[in-house]
């Protein structure tokens, strides 16, 4: 098999495309492994579609399911322009729905699906939260110190509410995110969903413009634009290496 790694803002992804739909979470498991495997935060396989120009199965690192990633997103549709596999302006089936991207160089933009509000704003452990759907639910906490990002605390979180935990600080009309993403069990450099929902949030708040930079933990430059009720997702993507595993 011939397998691709992306990075995009820091998340990496193992990348390949089959005529064979299937499960691939134990291949997830040996491909995303950091020692004995390529190493990756999650698995992307495109497969045929009726419906759109391909469909992807996701897979965390642990072979978990996942139904959207926002920065896979990106990856997925700069690998299947340079492939052939669609044209530079796509359409592909996620878990949650169709995705629509446009890849411009190096640089890919996502229309990310209609967020979804899980629970209002709640008080829980000195933080107030926001849980909200953006894919894959999320939960944001807007602080003024980033360093109050708590492991433990994200974890506990995590297991309560059955979701993502992003910690978000405003600063000059841009937004910086730490995330604890599922599937991986820990911090990662970059969520794109995550972002997104932190963006969302800070918008609510106007707390930001329409459009505004967002940082990850990677400190690489992302852009969110919110136009009437549809979000774009935009940045750079990576492409790291092809290589040949029997």
């Amino acid at each position: 098999m011939t397998y691709t790694k992306y990075s995009a803002s820091g998340n990496d992804f193992v990348i390949f495309h089959t005529f064979i739909e299937k499960d691939y979470s134990e291949d997830a498991k040996k491909l995303c492994n950091r020692t004995e495997g390529i190493g990756a935060d999650g698995l992307v396989a495109l497969v045929p579609s009726k419906d759109a120009d391909f469909k992807w199965l996701f897979y965390n690192s642990d072979g978990s399911d996942a139904a959207m990633c926002g920065n896979a997103t990106r990856a997925v549709a700069h690998y299947a322009y340079t492939n052939g596999l669609a044209l530079n302006k796509m359409k592909f089936l996620t878990g949650a729905g169709l995705i629509e991207s446009e890849v411009d160089g190096n640089i890919v933009q996502t229309q990310m699906t209609k967020p979804i509000i899980i629970k209002e704003p709640f008080e829980q452990d000195g933080f107030t939260w926001y849980l909200i759907d953006t894919g894959v639910p999320h939960l944001v906490t807007i602080v003024d110190d980033l360093e109050k990002y708590d492991h433990d605390l994200c974890s506990k979180m995590r297991y309560e509410h059955n979701a993502n935990v992003n910690f978000a600080k405003i600063e000059d009309k841009i937004i910086k995110v730490r995330t604890y993403e599922r599937g991986v069990e820990g911090e990662t450099l970059a969520c794109g969903t995550g972002m997104v929902a932190c963006f969302l949030r800070a918008n609510d708040l106007n707390l930001v413009d329409n459009k505004t930079f967002v940082y990850p933990k990677s400190g690489e430059e992302l852009t969110i634009s919110k136009i009437n009720d549809s979000i774009y997702f935009k940045g750079a993507v990576k492409k790291s290496f092809t290589t040949n595993i029997d």
